[in-house]
């Protein structure tokens, strides 16, 4: 354990609070990272909470209304959550059912940027039927450099009210640029206008601002987002201001001079603020306790994300330039691939498979697990089972000492499924993927005890690291990501066939 998590709860929350005492009125925080479910910070914090944010804003859930926004055109395109493969609009609905189940009823949707998208729409209308209040903000004019137009009626102004009741007003969204910051100032102008002193802050969590600049947990914040291109920046204006050394990224350093200026407006007094640090409350690097488990922890995560940057690239979604920038951080902390040992494992039963001229329709996969113990278990394909079912049937087997002769899913069962897939379903790959398998694998508990076994031995996986060779399919891909399992390939596609199943 690198973190102390009851330690963040408590100091996290003491400095929320420190931050309300400074208001007459409200406090408008925003959220940029997960509040829910951040397996990046448990990751690369071991022994990080994914949900300890949402215990700090429960313990002051009679303090705390909750907003969430959500940007018109990510509707429109159906911008993805990759952790959960669901659609960021899929992903609000999930983050108003989360926060009710915290005690934290959700006040109302803004649907940012809107400029008719249909998809939009659609999406309003279902919040509106199932008793969400929504609100529209339109682009405003000139925004974010023509201040006197975005401080007025005309901009902050034309933007609806939204009603809260708490002194704390949290405002959260799926993902990146999905408009938190000018929702922030929009109330802030509408508070100001009827006499209420509000303030604004963030709720941060990456970069940690008090470790250094080259600190692998915040190089790995760089290549999470790789594909925004942020970098890591010395936040000079801290510096400036106080003479002390701090770390913010590249949009903030950006935005502050505009920001600071639009606060100013909106207040008419000078900032509290005199860095886009001083802005953040964020008491990550408080609660380090093993600086080195977390550097290791880090630099793992670094090499994840290169695979992920490469795949993305590989299927379309990706650009060069991510590649690129996460290179150059795997070079400068002397980080390299063979580093994260499910990658070398893999190919070692990659290479074994072909040599057996084992595989299906002449595709060869192989995958490799690295358990918790450190030990290493692999699968390849075969006519019957994906390799990354194989490879967790395997797996499975070893944590429960089951022998690998042993069959834990009978073969009239697979050949079942099998013949509904080809001669029913018309498919053209039939065999089982990891999906399909751990389902086999639940049914045929009852009647054998091995199965049962292993089908036990299955949250123990949770955590574990994972490489396949290939490109996953979307029935193993879901499959990995429910078992908890962090999992990176090989940015290639098993077969040559542009169309395959």
């Amino acid at each position: 354990m690198g973190f102390d998590n009851e330690r963040y709860l408590k100091e996290q929350r003491e400095a929320i609070l420190e931050r309300l005492a400074l208001c007459e009125g409200k406090l408008y925080l925003e959220c940029g990272g997960k509040l829910l479910f951040d397996y990046h910070a448990s990751r690369v914090l071991p022994g990080y909470d994914p949900n300890v944010k949402m215990g700090v804003l429960q313990s002051l859930k009679d303090k705390i209304d909750v907003i969430v926004c959500i940007y018109a055109d990510d509707i429109e395109r159906r911008k993805i959550r990759s952790d959960f493969g669901i659609t960021y609009d899929t992903d609000v609905f999930k983050m108003i059912d989360d926060f009710g189940e915290w005690g934290l009823p959700v006040k109302g949707v803004v649907i940012t940027r809107f400029n008719g998208q249909l998809s939009a729409v659609q999406f309003m209308n279902r919040l509106n039927r199932r008793g969400i209040k929504t609100y529209i903000h339109k682009e405003t004019d000139g925004y974010p450099s023509d201040i006197d137009i975005i401080v007025s009626d005309a901009g902050y102004g034309a933007n609806p009210y939204i009603e809260t009741t708490q002194p704390v007003v949290l405002v959260t969204a799926p993902g990146p640029g999905s408009g938190k910051l000018a929702t922030c100032l929009s109330q802030l102008y509408h508070d100001y206008r009827h006499g209420i002193k509000s303030g604004y802050a963030k709720f941060e969590t990456f970069p940690i601002y008090n470790l250094p600049i080259d600190h692998p947990v915040n190089k790995a914040y760089e290549t999470a987002t790789a594909d925004l291109g942020d970098t890591n920046q010395i936040d000079h204006y801290h510096l400036s201001a106080y003479g002390i050394q701090a770390v913010s990224y590249s949009r903030d350093m950006e935005a502050y001079p505009v920001l600071k200026r639009i606060l100013e407006k909106i207040t008419g007094l000078p900032s509290l603020y005199k860095s886009p640090t001083d802005m953040g409350i964020n008491r990550c690097g408080d609660v380090i306790v093993d600086d080195e488990a977390v550097r290791e922890a880090a630099s793992q995560e670094i090499i994840r994300r290169y695979y992920t940057v490469a795949c993305d690239y590989a299927q379309g979604i990706g650009s060069s330039d991510a590649i690129g920038r996460v290179k150059l951080i795997l070079e400068s902390l002397h980080l390299n691939t063979e580093m994260r040992k499910c990658v070398p494992a893999a190919s070692e039963a990659l290479k074994r498979a072909v040599v057996r001229g084992k595989g299906r329709d002449g595709i060869v996969c192989a995958a490799a697990i690295e358990l918790h113990d450190g030990s290493l278990v692999s699968g390849s394909n075969s006519e019957t089972l994906h390799a990354s079912s194989a490879l967790i049937l395997n797996a499975a087997k070893k944590l429960a000492g089951i022998p690998k002769n042993i069959d834990l899913i009978p073969k009239q069962t697979i050949e079942s499924i099998r013949f509904l897939k080809k001669n029913i379903l018309s498919g053209k790959r039939v065999s089982l993927d990891l999906d399909e398998t751990l389902i086999c694998l639940a049914m045929s508990a009852p009647i054998n005890p091995s199965a049962q076994a292993a089908l036990e031995q299955l949250p123990n996986l949770s955590g574990c690291e994972v490489h396949l060779t290939h490109l996953p399919t979307i029935g193993d891909a879901n499959g990995l990501r429910k078992l908890g399992l962090h999992t990176t390939s090989e940015p290639k596609y098993p077969s040559a066939n542009l169309h395959d199943e």
